[in-house]
């Protein structure tokens, strides 16, 4: 069953969303593998960051915890030996520990000296927000400085985007690429409505542009994953809130899947 939306549906941004970014990074590979061989090579290859700000993706992407438990009051007791009894606590908070989050990246490199030509960066919500978001921006920056191209695919919502410009438009999601050597960055800006964009994946020259088509892969790992059973279309997508007027052509879209 395909999603009912043209393109990124936002429902995948909550607590399935590791498991899009796996099956993504895999369908990436796929896609692209056949395009680049023999020079190239396609490889998943995964690092580790430690989510120390777990709790702004709780009850999103991580499991709902009891953040507030109320004390109930009791009634003072008498005073014991002339000492009065302890203030009960207003709140009791439990501790919220950090979160290793794996994330997949794919690397396009060449096969004869394994050298990294192309990195495909799927941002995660721990790349989008702070602690994280600064040691993502200084990779981002050394994957430059080493002459590797970067496409970034970011399907995510919340947070803060590494790259920001005062000509970006405004938009719910956003593709960028930087190619090795270039001071400029080209950004596809889309919105729930659109269909995704088909982009660029480039080589060493003079070999010519590889492509991916982001709704071909989206619409795969969506079969794939089965995503349809863990979804209920019926509740409002995961934060942040869209506004009145996405959230009036949702509605429409959602009540009619059986005509798309």
């Amino acid at each position: 069953m395909p999603s009912p939306f043209p393109g990124m549906d936002p429902y995948l941004e909550g607590y399935i969303w590791p498991d899009v970014h796996q099956w993504l990074a895999a369908v990436i590979c796929e896609l692209l593998g056949p395009q680049i061989s023999p020079a190239y090579v396609a490889r998943m290859n995964h690092y580790t960051v430690n989510d120390t700000a777990p709790e702004e993706d709780v009850g999103i992407m991580y499991p709902d915890v009891d953040v507030l438990r109320k004390k109930v009051e009791e009634p003072a007791e008498e005073y014991a030996a002339g000492v009065p009894p302890m203030t009960p606590a207003t709140i009791s908070i439990p501790a919220i520990r950090n979160v290793e989050v794996r994330i997949p990246v794919v690397e396009i490199r060449d096969r004869k000296k394994n050298q990294l030509i192309t990195a495909i960066e799927i941002l995660s919500p721990v790349n989008k927000r702070r602690p994280g978001l600064q040691p993502y921006i200084e990779k981002r920056e050394r994957l430059h400085a080493s002459g590797v191209h970067l496409l970034e695919i970011d399907l995510i919502r919340r947070g803060q985007r590494p790259f920001t410009h005062p000509y970006l438009p405004g938009s719910h999601y956003l593709i960028t690429l930087i190619r090795a050597g270039s001071g400029t960055t080209d950004a596809w800006a889309f919105n729930v409505q659109d269909t995704l964009p088909i982009v660029p994946v480039p080589l060493k020259a003079p070999d010519e542009d590889a492509v991916l088509d982001l709704g071909r892969a989206l619409a795969l790992i969506y079969s794939r994953g089965l995503y349809h059973l863990s979804i209920d279309y019926r509740e409002d997508p995961p934060p942040p809130a869209f506004g009145e007027g996405d959230r009036s052509w949702m509605k429409k879209l959602l009540e009619m899947p059986e005509q798309k």
